[in-house]
């Protein structure tokens, strides 16, 4: 009888588990834009105006699109794994490095990247730090950007439009 209590438990255990994850990684999943309301974008600087999300449990597959000032967009799709380890792409002849690793049990994702681009005085690189949260369908990204010419910090808010 005790052998069965310690299978149906394991069980059990491991069903929640599995609910547990996957109610995490799919809050992220969807279409979400910016909330240009709740979010105060920084003047004369490229923005993340939307982000079409798909986390599975071993990846993070995005489409972003970044948009500036006067409107002019700049989509591209990027690849991640969720094992911390770095992942390259190029983002129109730009090479960028990411990393990610699975939401915590804080519901938390985090994401390091480092685009190298040809800045004024040679090849600079954008080191971006993302830190992920959804809730009540609002996606939260707080980033800090850092470059030779300094650090920019804020918190972007999204709304789900699917």
């Amino acid at each position: 009888m005790k052998i069965k209590s310690i299978a149906l438990f394991s069980i059990v255990l491991f069903i929640g588990t599995s609910f547990s994850l996957s109610g995490q990684t799919n809050g992220f999943s969807g279409q979400w834009k910016l909330n240009r309301e709740k979010t105060t974008l920084a003047p004369d600087q490229l923005f993340l105006a939307e982000i079409t999300v798909k986390l599975t449990s071993d990846t993070l597959l995005t489409t972003r699109t970044y948009e500036n000032p006067m409107g002019e967009q700049y989509p591209f799709d990027e690849n991640v794994t969720l094992d911390g380890k770095d992942c390259k792409t190029v983002i129109y002849d730009m090479p960028r490095t990411s990393k990610a690793s699975k939401p915590g049990s804080d519901g938390l994702l985090n994401i390091e990247s480092t685009t190298t681009f040809q800045g004024q005085n040679g090849e600079e690189n954008l080191v971006a730090k993302e830190t992920w949260k959804v809730e009540n369908d609002t996606l939260t990204i707080n980033f800090t950007n850092t470059m030779a010419a300094g650090e920019i910090a804020g918190i972007n808010y999204y709304t789900k439009v699917k």
